[in-house]
């Protein structure tokens, strides 16, 4: 039986002068005297308390058999984040306030507290109706921890929303501050979690992106300076600025909004033409990225590399969608006909019949176009053996196709050849996956060791190696695991894909480390966000707001098959069931409303799928559901 508290107690005031215990030595001989706190003042020297120490206690009866819930509420509201108090790199002291968008809600900690307990019971259902959503699927077990723990991220002290309500975010967490500060967009081109759950803040991200960090000439800065609007001039980064580009088609097929695109178009367009100024990453304009080009690795590549070079083709495809939505068809064509031209002469030249590679083309540093090197970093003719330092060449890299495997996400097709794209996942799981990394080589940091398995970022699999390659090579990084596994998933290699995510789990299983904290460049690290394109590539679930149309086409348990899914404006489940008369599905919305003019469910890989076109929007909300086939 199920009893309730009646009764509160409380202290505000302890001694301060002695030993430090004096406190505690005060509230446990008040506690233990009568049971009950006493709010009365104790008969201590004038001047000797000190009222930030206090005590609450909540009172109940219980016979035996009996229990009771004593809820405790904590709650806080703190107006003053500052850029260098978080850990930011920011401008002039005077402009050091950044605030917390919370505080801007709640007038104190007590109004916060006053709306917690208030709509506990709300909130509270919300949250377990998606937590029991997401446990009712059939995809495997591991697969679910992963993106659902690595969503927790999103509420680590990793993000921030600032008094202006705009959505930043570091790399990762240090122990006292933000790790690698700047929203980072080549770390942050990997998560998938917040466009499908929070699509407020990636729109943020978009907004700050492309209207404050993209100049006249559209380099975009890389690292966003805070306060907005301070700052001058910055780096681009190849992968991080051309998967942006990526990441405003996806925001924009997700909402459906055309006018925003419209609004962004502009500098978008700039962003991905600044790739064809002189001394740039393709100053000939042919589609594929000569140039020197600073990436996700902290270095700069010299020379066609698929890694930055199919984000570039990833960037053009998206782009001739986003051109002809806004009736820019002159450059919608541009961005086509490069496509095809890079697209070409990446599978004509840079694959060597099991993965593509890089083609190390020396560029000395004052051949580069101005804003395209970091400062601290050594390029151009600052080598050891008269080539740059810190390339792949010949070597296998793991996220090589991650151009790819954004665009499947997106529904934006194949970036090159379909069997070439298979060839190299099956080299990249043969030559960077390890079952045991017990004879493993790592002279950078750790994050898998021993018998533990793990997918290693580079390889040379045929020797060549350079003397000195880019310094994360033999690293292990649960980012490009989730990555590699999603893109397998697309390509049909299911037990080689559940294998790495498998393993990936196995190492943060609770006890050799913390299942809710995945670290790179600090801990909680955006990049193992990319988990969420589990569920996207096991369920083949696609999106358009923009034409209002819905897939489905499982890779696993297809006879009986359930998932979560969510879209901006809504969340819910889909689930079927094939048998001899057909498919029967049933498509239910759990929170939110979504308007569809068609529905494709494909029963399993290589069946054709069903079409459900509705000559009328179909309008399901909250508690709707569809039902396809008999029962």
């Amino acid at each position: 039986m199920l009893s309730t508290w009646d009764e509160v107690s409380y202290r505000l005031l302890c001694p301060r002068p002695g030993w430090r215990n004096s406190s505690l030595l005060a509230y446990w001989d008040d506690i233990t005297d009568d049971g009950r706190l006493a709010d009365t003042e104790p008969n201590y020297p004038s001047g000797a308390y000190q009222t930030h120490l206090c005590a609450l206690a909540l009172h109940a009866q219980l016979a035996a058999g009996e229990s009771v819930e004593l809820p405790f509420i904590l709650a806080w509201h703190f107006p003053n984040r500052t850029v260098t108090g978080c850990g930011w790199s920011g401008e002039a002291a005077e402009q050091n306030w950044l605030g917390n968008h919370y505080t801007e809600r709640f007038a104190d900690a007590w109004e916060a507290a006053h709306y917690t307990a208030r709509n506990l019971a709300d909130l509270e259902e919300k949250s377990s109706r998606y937590v029991r959503s997401m446990l009712s699927s059939t995809l495997p077990d591991f697969v679910l921890d992963a993106a659902m723990s690595n969503v927790s991220t999103l509420r680590t002290q990793t993000c921030m929303r600032t008094a202006d309500g705009e959505f930043h975010a570091f790399e990762g967490c240090a122990p006292r501050h933000g790790c690698c500060a700047g929203t980072c967009t080549h770390v942050w081109n990997y998560e998938q979690a917040t466009a499908f759950l929070f699509p407020t803040l990636t729109r943020s991200m978009r907004n700050t992106e492309f209207l404050n960090d993209t100049d006249e000439r559209g380099l975009m800065r890389y690292r966003t300076v805070l306060p907005l609007g301070t700052g001058q001039g910055g780096t681009a980064v190849a992968d991080g600025q051309m998967g942006t580009i990526m990441r405003l088609h996806r925001d924009w097929q997700l909402s459906g909004d055309t006018q925003w695109l419209r609004k962004l178009w502009p500098q978008a367009k700039k962003a991905l033409e600044f790739a064809w100024i002189t001394g740039g990453w393709d100053g000939n304009r042919d589609g594929v990225m000569e140039g020197v080009q600073h990436n996700t690795y902290d270095i700069e590549y010299h020379g066609p590399t698929p890694q930055t070079g199919f984000w570039y083709l990833g960037a053009l495809r998206a782009a001739e969608e986003m051109a002809g939505a806004v009736g820019d068809d002159e450059a919608a064509d541009c961005y086509q006909k490069l496509f095809t031209s890079g697209s070409s002469w990446w599978d004509k030249h840079g694959f060597n019949g099991e993965y593509y590679f890089q083609d190390i083309r020396p560029q000395p540093s004052e051949q580069v176009a101005p804003g395209l090197i970091i400062p601290d970093t050594l390029v151009g003719d600052v080598t050891l053996t008269g080539e740059p330092i810190h390339q792949t060449g010949p070597g296998c890299l793991a996220d090589q196709l991650v151009g790819q495997w954004f665009a499947h996400t997106s529904d934006l097709g194949y970036l090159l050849e379909p069997e070439h794209v298979r060839r190299t996942l099956q080299a990249i799981f043969r030559y960077n996956y390890k079952r045991t990394l017990s004879e493993h080589s790592n002279v950078a940091r750790t994050y898998a060791l021993g018998d533990e398995a793990g997918l290693v970022i580079g390889t040379w699999p045929h020797g060549e190696r350079p003397e000195l390659p880019f310094h994360f090579f033999c690293e292990v990084w649960t980012g490009f695991e989730y990555m590699l596994a999603a893109s397998l998933i697309y390509e049909q290699m299911i037990d080689p894909a559940l294998e790495i995510v498998r393993s990936t789990r196995e190492r943060h299983d609770g006890e050799k480390r913390n299942p809710w904290d995945e670290p790179e460049c600090g801990h909680h690290y955006a990049r193992a966000m990319a988990a969420w394109s589990l569920i996207l590539a096991l369920s083949g679930f696609h999106y358009s707001a923009v034409d209002k149309s819905m897939c489905f086409a499982p890779k696993v348990n297809t006879d009986d098959f359930r998932c979560f899914w969510s879209v901006p404006t809504a969340w819910g489940s889909y689930a079927h069931h094939s048998s001899e008369n057909g498919l029967n599905a049933w498509l239910s919305v759990e929170y939110g409303e979504i308007a569809l003019n068609r529905l494709e469910l494909q029963a399993a890989p290589n069946v054709e799928p069903e079409v459900i076109e509705f000559p009328k929007s179909l309008q399901l909300g909250a508690g709707d559901s569809f039902t396809i086939g008999g029962q």
